[in-house]
């Protein structure tokens, strides 16, 4: 009973859960529903693995084109364009994964599974697969792990910048571990977004870094930039820009690849680029994204440019062996990650079995353009049949022909290493030799958590993970911990914040014999080495586009040489300006100068403007041909002064020269040796005592000069209004006499017998001189003291004194003299006009006194020439400058010296030297006039006569033959 009584409530026990966990089903039906089935191609190997290993590769290139129509259900779309390049990489992983498994120094215990998902190189399929593994079942279930399988290790991927961002972000939530074979983008260093994202790839922020130093280093400062529309070109080019600008180069024009490609965008692009002068264009893109532009740049022809290319499609051979590329491509220089070669690879690649999976039968008819699936090949030759029945019109050739094998039927045996195209290409295995390094960096991680010992462990207590039961989070600890040599290449790797060093191979694109491209290395960058060795490259190797083998230029203005400065270009770049040449006295002796430099003082610009010279010392010399010319005109007035003067002393006993005074005329002479021999003192350079004497004893000797000649003028003056006067008084003599003969002879007439007679004219009076031949020389004594006291206070308070004359002429120094003052100078040489202004009044008025030698006249003709060289001294002497000014200056003395000598004194010795006849006191005495006619005064005697009768006696004064 008891043995019944157990069964019965072990059968009820059983009912009831049943029960319940019917209707929990129920319910969780009624609650929870499936939103979508996506739809996913790839990799799967998890029965009996220990740990599964998760990866993510873009054998696509796209997303197939979907119905917008919303009245049915939407369906995952599914993939198109086959990429080779993306399924290399696959094959890497799975290589990688079963060399691994077969190590016994490698995770000996532990089976690796894997799950591949193809990304179709778009963030929704990314975003699909992550979603799909985090679940562990194809059907995904957000923030869920269903099934009880192999631990999830890692994810390796996810392909594109964008995509591995949209992967992270969901794996950062779990901390799950991703591991990046070709995520570049610098947003990806945050650690703070991206708690788990890993690579081993370097951060673009390297690469945009050696791309700024290429730039720089061959000088180019007029660049395009081409990004493709995702994160990886938007901040890569970023990046770039932002440095390069900050060292002055300028950017012509910056365009975005849009990922649809579309004919209207990239015809836009091309025509920018045409459009442009920029030379040198940067590519920050996948081959995917650049693979349509390049068509539009073919079909326009687009040549003479260079292209700088990032790791992403420097060696994709999907863009090197595109046909035509040769002519657009060629020379192209970019960055490549480090290449190596991994043994087993190419043979795993040659072996693969197009049978074996969906990915791997798509491969195999794209690599042969035929078909495995002999239902779609036969419906293919049918309709080749049929369109061709409908042209030819024989039906019959047609049907036989539809009989026989069908066309583009593969037979699966086709030979791959007669396969000349990307997949097989293990030449540059640089983006691969990345994802093997990937697979290693997870392999290398499991195993040092496997070999954890109890007690000594990372986590809590020195505890341990499980390698069959394991959080994702410590296996993220081992990761960004790990260290390892990468089988068959050596390479020391370790994890350095999430990331690798930048180490980049400088690939150039050179045409080959067989005329395809070969990629040679030229140089090489490394992030780690010192500032100025970072980058080392070899010029002399590089191929440029064309063939040519001279750097290309590439600048919006060509170099601004020394000599001149950059003008900038309002509106437009500051690599776009003009070269201005500097300004007299400023300099450039850079190429490139922003602004010129002002040469100091005592210096000047060179012709070139590029340098700064001593400036000329200019000056008056006296070993110079104008300088010696000036001294023996200067010698031979002195010279003939000074003979003057000896022939008046010869003939100082004679009538004419005692004409007015003889010692005014020695004083007048000796002032003129003063003038002629002070132009001297103006030659050569300046000094304090030349300076001082050259101006003194010009304002001396004019003044003793033209205080000689006033005060022979003065008395010349006197004499003409006594003369005037004198024949005012005879013509009323005359007049009275005449009445009085006319009243005698009326009387006659009228009383014959009574005679009558005339009164005699009056005696006239003797006329003495108002100025003695003393008060002649009291005046040419005062007046030269006078200016000779105001030449002492001008030397004792401002002297004049040497000056460098700057401001005449910016090319030279000129050395002259400074008056000291201005209004000093003025007055003393007012002076010296002021006495020549009464010497020519006092001359001008006795100039009609008549002789047979009028000193009047001399003087006045004299004192003309020395106004005219004057007045035209002044306009001669602003209008030059330098040395010339000195040489006008003295021009104006000599030629006013010997203008005063020549006129006054060579009418003296002509008569004394060649007409000696004439040196009598009658020459002295005035000349007999007609009859009827006045006698008039003379330089030598007034005299007063009447005409009435010729008995009467004439009373005749003389004043000058007697002293």
């Amino acid at each position: 009973m008891e043995f019944k009584g157990l069964e019965t409530k072990f059968i009820l026990l059983i009912w009831t859960a049943v029960v319940i966990y019917l209707c929990t089903t129920v319910d969780a039906e009624a609650s929870c529903k499936l939103k979508a089935k996506f739809n996913l191609n790839g990799y799967k190997s998890v029965e009996k693995k220990t740990v599964v290993v998760g990866g993510m590769f873009s054998v696509h290139k796209r997303l197939a084109s979907a119905d917008g129509n919303t009245t049915s259900e939407p369906v995952s779309s599914g993939c198109q364009g086959f990429n080779f390049r993306a399924f290399r990489w696959t094959q890497t992983m799975l290589f990688a994964i079963n060399e691994i498994n077969a190590r016994t120094d490698l995770l000996p215990k532990t089976d690796l599974g894997y799950v591949i998902y193809d990304s179709c190189f778009t963030i929704s399929k990314a975003v699909e697969g992550t979603l799909t593994y985090l679940t562990g079942q194809d059907e995904a279930v957000p923030n869920y792990r269903c099934g009880s399988g192999a631990p999830l290790a890692a994810l390796v991927g996810a392909g594109g910048s964008d995509l591995s961002i949209a992967t992270a972000r969901i794996l950062g939530l779990y901390y799950f571990p991703q591991v990046s074979y070709s995520s570049s983008c610098s947003v990806l260093e945050s650690q703070f977004q991206f708690p788990t994202f890993l690579r081993t790839i370097p951060s673009d922020v390297h690469q945009s870094t050696a791309m700024a130093h290429l730039v720089l280093h061959f000088g180019w400062t007029w660049v395009g930039t081409i990004a493709s529309d995702d994160d990886y070109g938007k901040y890569g080019i970023k990046e770039f820009k932002e440095q390069v600008e900050e060292a002055g180069v300028c950017i012509s024009f910056s365009e975005t690849l849009p990922k649809s490609g579309s004919p209207e965008a990239m015809q836009r692009i091309v025509q920018t680029v045409l459009e442009s002068t920029a030379k040198i264009i940067m590519v920050f893109s996948s081959d995917v994204d650049l693979s349509p532009l390049l068509d539009e740049l073919l079909r326009q022809n687009v040549t003479n440019r260079t292209w700088i290319a990032s790791e992403a499609w420097v060696t994709s051979a999907a863009i090197a062996r595109h046909p035509g590329v040769q002519q657009v491509l060629a020379g192209t220089l970019g960055f490549g990650l480090h290449r190596a070669d991994i043994p087993g690879l190419q043979r795993h690649l040659l072996e693969i079995d197009p049978y074996e999976h969906p990915l791997a039968e798509e491969f195999w008819e794209r690599a042969f353009n035929c078909t495995l699936d002999y239902g779609r090949a036969l419906r293919n030759a049918k309709a080749r049949v049929a369109r061709a029945a409908q042209e030819t019109g024989n039906a019959t050739a047609g049907r036989a022909l539809a009989r026989a094998v069908p066309e583009g039927l593969c037979s699966g045996q086709e030979s791959l290493q007669r396969l000349n195209n990307t997949y097989t290409d293990v030449s540059q295995l640089r983006l691969t030799y990345s994802v093997y390094k990937s697979v290693y960096s997870v392999a290398h991680a499991l195993h040092n958590l496997e070999d954890c010992e109890p007690g000594q462990g990372p986590f809590e207590n020195g505890s341990c993970a499980d390698i069959n039961n394991f959080e994702p989070w410590q296996l993220m600890y081992y990761l960004k911990n790990v260290r390892f040599v990468v089988p068959h290449t050596g390479e020391k790797f370790e994890f350095k914040d999430g990331g690798v060093d930048g180490l980049y191979e400088i690939i150039n694109w050179q045409i080959n014999a067989e005329g395809e491209f070969s990629y040679v290395q030229v140089g090489f960058y490394n992030s780690t080495a010192p500032a100025e060795s970072k980058m080392t490259i070899n010029n002399a190797s590089i191929i440029w586009n064309n063939g040519i083998l001279e750097v290309p230029r590439s600048v919006c203005s060509e170099i601004c040489q020394p000599g001149t400065r950059k003008g900038i270009r309002q509106g437009e770049p500051v690599c776009c300006f003009d070269c201005i040449p500097c300004a007299d006295g400023e300099i450039s002796n850079t190429s490139d100068a922003r602004a010129c430099m002002q040469c100091s003082e005592d210096y000047w610009s060179n012709a070139n403007r590029d340098a700064c010279v001593p400036k000329t010392i200019e000056f008056l010399d006296f070993g110079e041909p104008l300088g010696i010319t000036l001294i023996v005109i200067s010698a031979f007035g002195a010279l003939v002064t000074l003979v003057i003067c000896g022939v008046f002393l010869v003939h100082l006993g004679t009538p004419m020269a005692q004409v007015n005074d003889p010692l005014l005329s020695f004083f007048l002479l000796f002032g003129l040796v003063v003038t002629f021999l002070c132009s001297i003192v103006f030659l050569g350079e300046p000094q304090h005592w030349s300076c001082m004497t050259s101006q003194v004893a010009l304002a001396l000797g004019f003044a003793l000069c033209l205080s000689s000649i006033m005060g022979k003028s003065a008395v010349l003056m006197l004499r003409a209004r006594a003369a005037k006067q004198a024949r005012s008084a005879a013509k009323a003599a005359a007049k009275a006499a005449k009445a009085a003969a006319a009243a005698a002879a009326t009387a006659s007439e009228q009383s014959p017998d009574v005679v009558q007679t005339a009164p005699p004219p009056p005696a006239p009076k003797e006329y003495v001189d108002a100025l003695l031949p003393a008060h002649q020389r009291a005046i040419a004594v005062v007046c030269t003291l006078i200016q000779a006291v105001a030449c002492t206070v001008w030397l004792c308070l401002l002297p004049p004194h040497p000056s460098k004359n700057m401001a005449s002429q910016n090319i030279k120094i000129i050395l002259e003299c400074d008056p000291g003052n201005v209004v000093f100078i003025s007055c003393i040489f007012a002076y010296d006009i002021l006495l020549a202004l009464l010497a020519f009044a006092f001359a001008f008025t006795a100039r009609k006194l008549e002789d047979h030698f009028s000193e009047a006249k001399s003087i006045t003709f004299g004192m003309l020439v020395f106004f005219i060289v004057w007045i035209s001294f002044v306009p001669a002497y602003l209008s030059t400058r330098g040395k010339f000014m000195v040489a006008v200056q003295i021009f104006a003395i000599l030629a006013s010296s010997f203008g005063l000598l020549a006129c006054i004194f060579l009418p003296k010795c002509y008569v004394l030297l060649v007409k000696p006849e004439r040196n009598t006191m009658e020459q002295m005495r005035p000349r007999a006039k007609g009859r009827d006619a006045s006698n008039t005064g003379t330089s030598a005697s007034l005299t007063t006569s009447t005409t009435a009768s010729t008995d009467i006696n004439a009373t005749t004064m003389s004043t000058v033959c007697d002293d």
